[in-house]
């Protein structure tokens, strides 16, 4: 058994821009083995430069700190909508509740105007709010921070609403679930 000492005496300090081996094991490995992480689904809306709402659906999503209040989410440095979300001020993460599938299923599919016939409000900075998530966070665009493949979102949220009844929408393994109790 090693002892804290031990531990240090041993590890390899971490050096910025040192050249990191190849990976055993296959993107798709990875993928594979993230998909067993049971997440939260999200969807986080906000405003273009012309104006134009626009959004996606994010399981990327976590808390921060609770003083002062932070979440964070990640975007694909390739996503469309990656310059709305860099250059806006405020966006809103809606936490989907169960019966939400066909919303995340709409928000997460491409080649269509994800906004047409929904009915949304105005949030803080603008962000659109869509009725009848789990819970809605208004957050200031507070920092971002690229890391590999994509951009990290922190947001300071601003407003705080949730449903204390909803069951929330879950993603596992490449499929939606609902919370089922363990009795």
């Amino acid at each position: 058994m090693h002892n804290a000492r031990d531990m240090d005496s041993q590890s390899t300090p971490f050096t910025p821009g040192a050249a990191v081996p190849v990976p055993a094991f296959t993107r798709q490995d990875f993928r594979s083995a993230l998909g067993l992480f049971a997440t939260g689904v999200t969807i986080v809306t906000g405003r273009a430069a012309d104006g134009s709402p626009v959004g996606l659906t994010a399981n990327s999503f976590n808390s921060v700190s609770m003083s002062p209040p932070l979440v964070l989410w990640s975007l694909s440095r390739q996503a469309g909508s990656m310059s709305a979300f860099a250059a806006g001020s405020h966006y809103a993460i809606h936490i989907l509740a169960a019966e939400q599938r066909e919303l995340a299923e709409r928000f997460a599919s491409k080649g269509l105007d994800r906004f047409a016939g929904l009915e949304w409000r105005e949030g803080a900075g603008g962000a659109p709010l869509i009725d009848g998530a789990a819970a809605v966070l208004e957050c200031h665009n507070r920092s971002r921070y690229e890391e590999g493949d994509h951009v990290i979102f922190v947001g300071e949220v601003e407003q705080c609403r949730y449903r204390q009844d909803a069951s929330p929408l879950i993603f596992h393994g490449g499929r939606f679930y609902t919370e089922l109790p363990m009795t």
